[in-house]
């Protein structure tokens, strides 16, 4: 049985600016947050209890006002005001504590959920293939990390349980007004319902303008993150001024869509306080009718007005809290485009049926090409054996480095399979493919820590050995030697930007990585290109004390470092052929870029 190859270079994973889902209700909302709150459901249910409580104190003072004047301050009763002022002190005494109590609770879920997202989007990332970072600029997921998650941080730890408490306060109010007179109650909450209604159409225009001003968010962090990257490169060329103005367009679109969004999300305020004004107009205009035709009091008519301002006050949060739900909803689409993302390079079960083989790696009719380009790669098919030296050579764009990721399986092909030790290399676990594999990257990375911690990363040996026993290791493999260029050693800092590490060390580093690793397969994509020939001559020493069965990958432009390699291929035009000996490759290079 032979595995299909997977079809990941076909769906490339770019983060679109789709609209997403437009549903902008309460419910809904509460649907796609309930998930992030799971864990923190016991501080949820104290900090809506201490809700209600507020709530409950905010709706029992008007009645306690409008009852003393109906009834103390009528009959002169000074211990019936004074009894009501103390009910009155109690009430707003438990709303004060709830309010606490509501505050503290809900700050620590929002930090909860906080640390979860950015946990769970990092780690993620961490699942996805290399396509996906070609795809997406590294300063929009950084945004994604940083901003979007802490615009829901926001909503969960200061607007969330507010919006549950001004609609809970909003209903009892609703409940008081229309039980103290139903007339009076149903004319005061009319320019409610219109502003509601008006709300719920717009909700969703709302929405769409704050996920365009976090897009254009993310697009400046990529712009920023670009230039701080290449700042070298900037100076260098005196290009100064293109990057400026490259930043002047993307800072000026992020500053267009803020506007946007701020208008957007502010425009309802207006609208909401002319409602309640609206509402208090015809509250006391019908009001004084009443009591002039003797059927409402003046308590009555007070208590009326302070419910109809706990009505309509919560009411002109929501504007607030609203665009704040908005955003949230927003910052939730792009955060969850990424969560729904899968990784199409997935480990497929061990095929028992497939023949054991002689050969270390191989490629069966292998094609392949990036997203929306044409073919890298096109029915490539050879062997590498055990022990061997194979050097890949062509021109400038010919495929080396693609063929050479495909060997450590950095992508899939896009049609036939590779074979590492007869089975599909997509059958190894990531952590026994890396073991088995070594490469040396064109570009060599380091990690923000010591020297030390660059040479044992993701090594499980080294990493329990203590400092001693590691520079035994090294000096037993004489690599020791090789870094001995480095002021403090092993104890020498380093910076994932490489501060005070040239680029030659940092090939050093990288190239002694993966040496400790003894890996079956080394691939050198260039690893000797920025080294002084000194280093490159003890490292190609050590590339010959390598274990005999070792197979070592050579992409180089010097033919000084493949005129030893056993087998020597052509890349070119998606073919790999077989160039025999040395002439014969500098003639198909000559002749490959003559052609290119």
């Amino acid at each position: 049985m032979t595995p299909s190859a997977a079809p990941s270079i076909t769906n490339p994973y770019t983060l679109s600016s789709a609209r997403g889902q437009d549903d902008t209700g309460i419910v809904t909302a509460v649907r796609r947050l309930a998930p992030l709150m799971a864990s923190g459901r016991t501080r949820l249910v104290v900090a809506f209890i201490a809700t209600i409580v507020s709530s409950i104190a905010g709706l029992l003072a008007p009645v306690i006002i409008g009852r003393a004047v109906d009834i103390s301050i009528r009959n002169r009763d000074l211990s019936g005001v004074l009894r009501s002022a103390g009910l009155l002190l109690l009430a707003y005494l438990a709303g004060l504590v709830a309010t606490y109590v509501q505050t503290l609770q809900m700050g620590k879920v929002g930090r909860y959920v906080l640390f979860n997202l950015r946990n769970a989007l990092f780690t993620k990332l961490q699942q996805l293939p290399v396509a996906f970072f070609n795809q997406n600029k590294a300063g929009d997921l950084i945004s994604r990390i940083n901003n979007d998650t802490d615009k829901l941080n926001q909503f969960f730890s200061q607007a969330l349980v507010q919006l549950a408490g001004n609609v809970f306060l909003m209903i009892g109010a609703a409940i008081f007004l229309v039980s103290l007179h139903v007339r009076l109650g149903v004319a005061a909450l009319l320019p409610a319902l219109v502003v509601l209604l008006l709300t719920r159409a717009t909700g969703g225009w709302v929405k769409r303008r704050n996920r365009a001003s976090l897009q254009a968010l993310g697009a400046l962090s990529g712009e920023i993150q670009e230039s701080t990257s290449n700042f070298r490169v900037i100076l260098a060329f005196n290009r100064v001024d293109y990057f400026k103005q490259q930043f002047d367009a993307a800072n000026t679109q992020n500053y267009q869509a803020a506007i946007r969004a701020g208008l957007a999300s502010n425009s309802f305020i207006p609208v909401y306080g002319l409602a309640f004004n609206l509402a208090q107009l015809v509250v006391l205009a019908y009001g004084f009718v009443l009591i002039g035709g003797g059927q409402a009091t003046v308590g009555l008519l007070i208590g009326f007005l302070l419910y109809v301002n706990s009505f309509y006050f919560p009411l002109r949060q929501m504007a607030v809290i609203w665009s704040s739900l908005q955003l949230a909803m927003a910052s939730l689409d792009r955060i969850s485009e990424v969560l729904a993302l899968e990784p199409n390079m997935p480990q497929l079960p061990p095929d028992a049926s497939t023949p054991s083989s002689d050969a270390v790696l191989a490629f069966e009719r292998v094609q392949f090409h990036y997203p929306g380009g044409t073919d890298v790669l096109r029915e490539a098919t050879f062997t590498l054996e055990r022990g061997k030296t194979y050097a890949l050579v062509g021109p400038t764009g010919g495929g080396k480095t693609t063929t050479a990721s495909l060997m450590a399986r950095l992508y899939d092909p896009t049609g036939g399979r590779v074979l590492l030790d007869g089975r599909d290399i997509r059958t190894y676990t990531p952590a026994d493919r890396a073991r088995r594999i070594g490469f040396i990257l064109q570009e060599p990375f380091l990690f923000t820590g010591t020297l030390l911690d660059n040479l044992v990363y993701g090594h499980e040996e080294l990493l329990a050995m203590s400092r001693d026993e590691v520079a035994a290791r090294l000096t037993e493999r004489n690599l020791l030697s090789l870094l001995s260029r480095f002021e403090q050693g092993l104890d020498t800092k380093v910076t994932a930007t490489g501060e005070g590490v040239s680029l030659g060390q940092k090939q050093i580093v990288a190239f002694v990585r993966a040496v400790l690793r003894d890996p079956e397969i080394l691939v050198l994509d260039e690893a000797t290109a920025n080294i002084d020939t000194v280093t490159e001559q003890l490292l190609e020493q050590i590339l010959r004390e390598l274990p005999a069965s070792t197979t070592k990958v050579v992409i180089a432009h010097r033919l000084n470092t493949i005129e030893n390699a056993d087998e020597i291929f052509f890349i070119n035009g998606g073919e790999i052929t077989r160039a025999g000996s040395m002439a014969n490759a500098l003639d198909l290079l000559l002749h490959g870029k003559r052609d290119s």
